[in-house]
């Protein structure tokens, strides 16, 4: 991260213990972190302004990792990273499917968590968010 605004990342995630985990760290490396229990409240989340990465789960209630990913990526011409985060037997593949940037496996390193968003975030081109209709 070399800009002097910290990178605003996107938890999606139901567990309200692991979500505040994962605030808590990032916040502390220096990310701006906003949380949502659930796709629905992620896309409600990103209609407020634009995340520049999203930490998604892939197993929650109301609208899971897949349909958030499909309903974001219909909303919006220009997308941002996406690392799916999940308990699944194959984190990879889940990733895969929905074409996600990275993955991580749960139970995982908080360390694992932050190196893997500094990669991806460094790596973003940056863009500015757009709807499919603009």
């Amino acid at each position: 991260m070399n800009d002097a605004k910290p990178t605003k990342v996107l938890v999606v995630e139901d567990d309200a213990d692991l979500a505040m985990l994962v605030a808590l760290v990032l916040r502390a490396e220096g990310f701006t972190v906003e949380l949502a229990d659930n796709g629905k409240v992620a896309l409600e989340r990103l209609e407020r302004g634009p995340a520049d990465l999203i930490v998604l789960d892939m197993k929650m209630p109301v609208m899971n990792g897949q349909e958030f990913v499909r309903a974001y990526r219909a909303r919006y011409a220009t997308g941002v990273p996406i690392i799916v985060v999940t308990a699944a037997e194959n984190a990879r593949r889940r990733a895969r499917e929905v074409g996600a940037d990275a993955w991580l496996g749960k139970p995982f390193d908080p360390d694992a968590l932050v190196a893997l968003v500094r990669r991806v975030a460094s790596s973003a081109a940056p863009t500015a968010l757009r709807t499919s209709d603009q």
